[in-house]
């Protein structure tokens, strides 16, 4: 279920968690008192700890990925042609099929483990290497074989899994057409069967109707699941999925054809193509028929009746996806700042009071413009470890019920979304704090961000998946909204009083009294988790109360809600990105508590009420037109935002060890040593030039 409910106070809410920051004394400051009993700067970190913590429940499975991520045969090469890149690419893969490194989420008679979150968890972190090498992975393994896993019967295992997972198949997932992106319900590739040879033809009718942007087609595919509406005995059955062979050793199989997608704005050790059907003839038994079947005679059976959820069901199987794009864009993060944070601490530039250059991260700015961002990746981690278990639990069996799923199919759309439209962003402010040096490929920020410039539309569009979000919230709300006569009046004047209570300004009015023009006090309050949580709650609920009433104007009328639905959309896709951010927010304080208390818990709720405040200060306008902010709580928002900023300051060294991630992984020289070599190099001249009496006067004299 959604949680958009009316806001518990914290203790109430989570018994365990006393993840409130220190607490602000009577002179305003807020850095005032830290709970260690000294300065900020006294904080230690237990880094082991951390690093065990951001593992989470499969960490033994992403240490052994980590460590095969170590092998350079596996690390990309920047600016290698993309010919010579796409073949290493291809040969990286069997690498992985000897390490044992892809054979953990199939059933125990394949060779498997029956281990489906490690396998996420361990697939995520080969980003590390090159995003080519998890993304080709991720075709092969991930959509190719994962279908015939999912979507397949024991007749289908028995027959395809086997010559895929020893990758003797390399194989294609052809859902997506060049006219039909994210909407594969309306795809127009067909598989008509035909009783008199028992076999289904394979036809794209035109040219929108070409599978398009599909990893491993252009040259490796040697079979695809092509996804084509299913017709027999005249009647369309709607979308299901089938084995193709594609190719022999001698190309293009007779009715196959198809066209190389050509360089991409990223990701160029994948060879996507284009691919086309012309009448193919395959077995009956190639359809994956665990959703929908056809007997010999044509007849059609399947065990969900509403073709509508069985093509969900069908689509739900393969949720995997968002979910590893989800994992690695927090890898891409961590790995950016970690070569981003580690450079601003060595860099020195722009004399300071003392006459030495500063260092970069000591500038406020600087840190402004990093150390949010890491509060982000930090209750994205979280998030993502939520995620994976959610899907574990799922795919496992052990909690594969249909809300489960649901929840799933929500969380993993919403953190998708969020986590790669942050990746992007991220990076980019990587590559411009570390300025021409992180512009060069040979410090990996710009490819990272081009390799990972096409997650945000991977797997769904991110917009598209929100929308899906907030039909759920939607639904939610439908749900929760009363349907007889009197119960209705009762919910529609508590809406409109609240409303009324927004546009009056009375939350304002009892914040200032309570805050008595006092900045200490208002921080006080904006630190505590309870406040936290309500502020980013009821931002959610008011939105999709709001879109929700509005519906309900158009009673029985379909066509005026989905007109007044369309209207909606940009609300609603801002609605889904605040409940994104609740969740993660919650999975932030859900993981404080299980840290012991000290040093460790304390930057950690530091970096939870970065990462709310933050939240809070870029949707300061709406807080203050909906009234749930004083113009003075406004205000301390963003000052305690500072206050916090330049609290984790020292910590950072600490924060960023605890990724976890070797020189081998990141392989930038600005942060292996090289910056902090010519700053030493620099200083040891200078002071040596100084000491010897060789350093020329200065036209202007330095004032006393």
């Amino acid at each position: 279920m959604v949680d958009i409910a009316p806001v518990r106070s914290s203790a109430e809410r989570r018994p365990t968690d006393t993840g409130s920051a220190p607490k602000a004394d009577a002179t305003g400051d807020p850095a005032a008192g830290t709970p260690t009993g000294g300065t900020d700067t006294d904080v230690r970190i237990d880094v082991d700890l951390l690093a065990e913590h951001l593992l989470g429940r499969w960490a033994e499975d992403r240490r052994i990925s980590r460590r095969l991520a170590r092998d350079p045969a596996l690390h990309k090469i920047e600016g290698q042609p993309i010919a010579e890149h796409r073949a290493r690419v291809f040969e990286q893969l069997r690498i992985l099929v000897d390490a044992g490194a892809i054979q953990r989420p199939y059933p125990l008679e394949f060779g498997g483990q029956d281990n489906h979150g490690g396998n996420l968890a361990a697939f995520e972190e080969l980003t590390v290497a090159d995003p080519s090498l998890q993304i080709k992975a991720g075709v092969q393994w991930g959509l190719f074989a994962s279908a015939v896993h999912h979507l397949g019967t024991e007749r289908n295992h028995r027959e395809f899994l086997p010559g895929i997972i020893a990758f003797d198949v390399p194989g294609c997932f052809a859902m997506t057409e060049t006219g039909h992106g994210s909407d594969v319900q309306n795809i127009a590739t067909s598989a008509t069967y035909d009783p008199e040879t028992q076999e289904f033809v394979v036809h794209t009718p035109f040219r929108g109707a070409w599978k398009d942007y599909i990893g491993n087609a252009a040259l490796h595919g040697k079979a695809a699941v092509v996804f084509a509406k299913l017709v027999t005995q005249g009647v369309d059955h709607g979308v299901h999925a089938f084995y193709v062979p594609l190719r022999d050793d001698d190309g293009f199989l007779p009715g196959v054809g198809g066209e190389d997608d050509g360089v991409k704005g990223g990701l160029n050790g994948i060879d996507n193509g284009r691919l086309w059907f012309d009448h193919v003839r395959i077995p009956r038994t190639n359809l994956l028929n665990r959703y929908g079947d056809v007997a010999a005679d044509g007849t059609y059976s399947s065990p969900i009746e509403s073709p509508g959820r069985r093509f969900f069901t069908m689509l739900g199987t393969l949720v995997q996806g968002r979910v590893s794009l989800d994992g690695a864009a927090v890898v891409a993060q961590k790995v950016g700042l970690q070569i981003a944070l580690t450079y601003a601490m060595q860099r020195r530039q722009f004399p300071t009071g003392d006459g030495q250059e500063g260092v970069l991260l000591d500038y406020g700015r600087h840190q402004r413009r990093l150390i949010p961002r890491l509060a982000t990746v930090f209750a994205q981690s979280f998030a993502h470890e939520k995620l994976l278990q959610t899907f574990d639990d799922v795919f496992s069996g052990r909690a594969d019920t249909p809300e489960r799923r649901e929840d799933l199919e929500t969380q993993a759309a919403a953190f998708k979304s969020m986590s790669t439209w942050s990746a992007l962003d991220t990076l980019q402010e990587c590559r411009e704090a570390t300025g021409g040096a992180g512009f060069l490929a040979e410090n990996r920020i710009t490819s990272l961000r081009a390799d990972l410039d096409v997650y945000v539309t991977f797997e769904g569009d991110n917009t598209v998946l929100l929308q899906l979000v907030g039909k759920r919230l939607l639904t939610d709300f439908r749900k929760a909204a009363p349907r007889d006569a009197a119960s209705t009046a009762k919910f529609v004047a508590a809406q409109v009083g609240a409303k009324l209570a927004d546009a009056t300004g009375l939350r304002r009015l009892g914040q200032t009294v309570s805050d008595r023009g006092s900045l200490a006090a208002s921080v006080t309050d904006l630190q505590d988790a309870g406040t936290q949580r309500a502020l980013l709650a009821g931002r959610v609920e008011t939105m999709v109360t709001e879109i929700g009433m509005r519906l309900r104007t158009a009673g029985k009328d379909r066509a005026r809600a989905a007109v007044l639905l369309n209207r909606s959309q940009h609300e609603l896709i801002e609605a889904s990105k605040a409940h994104a951010e609740l969740m993660q927010w919650d999975a932030f304080t859900d993981a404080i508590a299980d840290v012991p208390p000290g040093d460790t818990r304390t930057v950690l709720v530091w970096l939870r009420d970065l990462f709310a405040l933050g939240l809070i200060e870029q949707h300061l306008d709406w807080h203050l037109l909906h009234g749930r902010l004083s113009a003075q709580r406004a205000r301390a928002v963003s000052a305690y935002v500072d206050r916090l900023v330049a609290r984790i300051r020292p910590v950072v060294p600490q924060l960023i060890e605890s990724f976890g991630y070797e020189p081998e992984h990141l392989r930038s020289p600005i942060a292996a040593g090289d910056e902090q070599a010519r700053q030493d190099e620099a200083r040891a001249w200078y002071a040596a030039e100084r000491a010897a009496g060789r350093l020329p006067e200065q036209e202007k004299k330095p004032r006393p």
